[in-house]
């Protein structure tokens, strides 16, 4: 994307009043967001993001600027201007690159733009009526579609010259069941770092019935009582509880800074002897998943805790800095105008021995969260509060009834201490991760598992 004589005279520019370090991440990105409301097409977006971020350290001191502008004189300018904040030992600069394309562990077979939007739509209108045709409670169904094709260029001092492409796909898919003014929502929302053949390899129709499913149910579900009961939190996107609540702690974006309850606990015991939470960048085509990270360095598996002690942090260059570590793979960005942070990729926590039916069957009495909505989340204390959008009660070991209305409400390192039973179902779902690098596809990821006590808020009575 940029020429090895170019980098090296910007790269030259960007330390020449002291820094250190100085890195360019150039990104030209193409993407198609279609939205389907009502059975009609609401928008259709295709769009292109292309530009050039410089970025320069001197020790612990960062400055970025970014340009859409890549012509040589204007990098060289950004470069400077940059530079100008900087004011330290002259840095004798010696580059030695390196150059290559990150290994590609994501394969794609059927490019989404050689895929007609006419065709796209057909996907939609298919899932569309899947949710519409469930029951006549359904009175709306919006149907999203999008891919994205990234190329990225990333080159520093200590030698990086590195490309990469990364192309992902996603439909979601939202059901809203009505009767009486009351109205409950079902969603789903499967995406993969995968060319449109993402689409012959699931069930479109299946996520969009199940969505609607979900939507009835809870409409016609009594309210969710409250009280301190065993929890049951369900695979796959049940993990985005262990997501908000417990790795943002660990990323080094809080934890350098020592505002993270993580901080300073490495070979503690953090969690149940039960737990092992892992991140890792490497499962093949995952929505979460990259080669390298937008730092250039090399996606990896990181072990954050084994067996309830904590074993290791998520980790950027920069951040790495102030915490004398190596960086994790973990440095992401949503785009050339923010500056990457640690961030996660497939945050998940690793099977255990236990079936879901044996987890239910050995509960007396609890609630079952098999979905969970949006939430808040402390990430300094770890304290949180989620909505869970699809639950049901246990009873003498067998689910009761389905309840709505219910939500966890706990601190991240008390849920990790009270998991009493693990499952052997890990899955993952999909969702998008906000932070100060901007937005980023990522996983999480769980098998079923059961916290012993947690606080459920709800309302006695029926609806």
């Amino acid at each position: 994307m940029l020429s090895k004589a170019l980098v090296e005279d910007v790269l030259t520019a960007a330390v020449s009043t002291g820094g250190d370090f100085a890195e360019i991440f150039a990104e030209d990105r193409n993407d198609t967001q279609l939205s389907l409301v009502g059975g009609k097409l609401e928008k259709s977006v295709s769009g292109k993001i292309y530009g050039i971020g410089i970025r320069i350290f001197n020790g612990l001191n960062c400055v970025y600027a970014y340009t859409n502008n890549s012509t040589r004189d204007n990098l060289i300018k950004v470069a400077k201007e940059a530079a100008s904040a900087i004011k330290g030992a002259k840095y004798n600069l010696v580059l030695n690159f390196n150059k290559g394309e990150a290994r590609n562990i994501h394969p794609i077979k059927i490019m989404p733009s050689s895929i007609s939007k006419f065709n796209k739509v057909d996907l939609m209108r298919s899932a569309y009526e899947a949710a519409k045709g469930y029951d006549p409670l359904i009175s709306q169904v919006k149907v999203q579609y999008l891919d994205h094709n990234q190329k990225v260029f990333i080159a520093n001092t200590e030698g990086t010259f590195v490309e990469d492409n990364r192309i992902r796909s996603r439909i979601m898919i939202q059901s809203i069941a009505s009767r009486n003014g009351e109205m409950q929502t079902g969603i789903h929302g499967p995406g993969a770092q995968m060319g449109y053949e993402f689409f012959d390899k699931i069930d479109v129709n299946g996520y969009a019935e199940d969505s609607a499913r979900m939507a009835k149910t809870m409409l016609l579900a009594d309210y969710c009582p409250s009280g301190k009961i065993p929890v049951i939190i369900n695979n796959c996107f049940g993990g985005v509880l262990f997501h908000e609540s417990c790795g943002h702690g660990l990323e080094a974006t809080s934890v350098a800074k020592k505002s993270s309850v993580f901080a300073d606990k490495l070979g503690e015991q953090v969690a149940s002897k039960l737990v092992t939470a892992i991140d890792d960048g490497t499962i093949p085509n995952a929505w979460g998943s990259i080669n390298i990270d937008d730092e250039g360095t090399k996606a990896r598996k990181n072990v954050l805790i084994e067996n309830g002690i904590l074993k290791g942090y998520m980790i950027d260059k920069f951040n790495g800095r102030r915490m004398n570590m190596e960086s994790t793979g973990s440095g992401r960005r949503e785009s050339y105008r923010f500056a990457p942070t640690s961030r996660m990729t497939n945050t998940y926590i690793a099977a255990g021995k236990s079936t879901r039916e044996e987890i239910i069957a050995n509960t007396e009495y609890g609630l079952f969260a098999k979905s969970l909505g949006g939430g808040s989340v402390n990430t300094s204390t770890g304290e949180f509060n989620f909505a869970v959008t699809e639950g049901y009660i246990v009873k003498n070991g067998k689910i009761d009834r389905p309840v709505r209305g219910a939500t966890l409400i706990g601190t991240g390192i008390e849920v990790l201490e009270k998991i009493d039973m693990v499952g052997n179902n890990v899955d993952h779902g999909q969702g998008m991760c906000g932070s100060i690098s901007g937005s980023i596809p990522v996983n999480v990821g769980q098998p079923t598992i059961r916290v012993s006590k947690m606080t459920v808020g709800g309302r006695d009575g029926d609806k």
